[in-house]
C-alpha cells in the first residue's frame, strides 16, 4: 500500500516548537497524512511516550545535532548523542537499527551538513517545507541525493500544528515502523510539498515570542 507520512515533525519536547500530542495527530490526520516522525532535537523520550499513547502510526526519531550538522535518525528505541562527528552519528542509529537521513542538506541557519554528506546516509530530505530559500533549497538537495544514489524524502519540519503536512513522503509499505523504514532506505519512496505559508510562519514566530515573554 502506498502511504503518505511526514517524516519531519517537531512536538514541545523541542525548545522551539508548539506542538503538543493531542495537535500532532489532530493535524495530521487532517491533512491527510497515515503517520508523522517525531524527531525532537536531541530527544527521543517525547516520540516514543506519543507513540505509546496513540493508535496513530508514531515513527520514533530524533533531530541530532552532530559536529557537522543535523542528522535525522528513524526508527529510533535508544537516544543517540549530540556532538560526534557525522559519521560517528550514522554509524550509531544503523547500530541502533535505524535509517540515517540528511536533513535541509543545504539550508542557511538550520545546521546543515553540506558537503558532509556521503553515501553512508540512507536518504536526503530533498523536500523541507521551512527551508528557506525553498526552490533554491529543493533543486540543490534533489543534486545530492541524485550523485549519491540514495532516497529521496520530504519533511515539514513543522514547530506549529497547522505546518504539519505541507510536505510528505509516499512510501510502498504496510502500516509498519519497520516496513516503512525499510521502503524507504530500498528507494521505495516519492517526495512531495511545497513550502509553508509566510503568513503561517510569521504566526508561529509570535506565538513562540508570546510564549518566551
Amino acid at each position: 500500500m502506498q502511504l503518505k507520512i511526514d517524516l519531519h515533525v517537531h512536538t514541545h519536547y523541542s525548545h522551539d516548537s508548539l506542538i503538543t500530542p493531542e495537535e500532532l495527530v489532530f493535524y495530521a490526520k487532517k491533512r491527510g497524512l497515515d503517520g508523522v516522525a517525531v524527531t525532537d532535537h536531541d530527544r527521543l523520550d517525547g516520540a516514543l511516550k506519543i507513540a505509546k499513547e496513540t493508535d496513530f502510526l508514531i515513527i520514533p526519531g530524533i533531530e541530532i545535532s552532530s559536529l557537522n550538522g543535523h542528522v535525522i535518525g528513524l526508527n529510533l528505541q535508544e537516544p543517540i548523542p549530540s556532538k560526534l562527528s557525522v559519521n560517528e552519528t550514522v554509524d550509531k542509529i544503523h547500530e541502533s537499527d535505524g535509517i540515517a537521513v540528511a536533513c535541509h542538506p543545504v539550508t542557511s541557519f538550520k545546521g546543515s551538513l553540506g558537503r558532509h554528506i556521503n553515501s553512508k546516509f540512507d536518504a536526503v530530505e530533498v523536500i523541507n517545507s521551512s527551508a528557506i530559500p525553498f526552490n533554491y533549497s529543493v533543486r540543490h538537495s534533489q543534486k545530492i541525493a541524485s550523485r549519491l544514489g540514495i532516497s529521496c524524502v520530504a519533511g515539514s519540519d513543522a514547530h506549529y500544528g497547522p505546518e504539519i503536512g505541507y510536505a510528505y513522503t509516499l512510501v510502498d509499505a504496510d502500516l509498519e515502523v519497520d516496513e516503512i523504514v525499510k521502503a524507504i532506505s530500498n528507494g521505495l519512496c516519492l517526495p512531495f510539498g511545497r513550502a509553508i505559508p509566510l503568513k503561517t510562519m510569521l504566526k508561529k514566530e509570535l506565538l513562540l515570542l508570546k510564549r518566551k515573554f
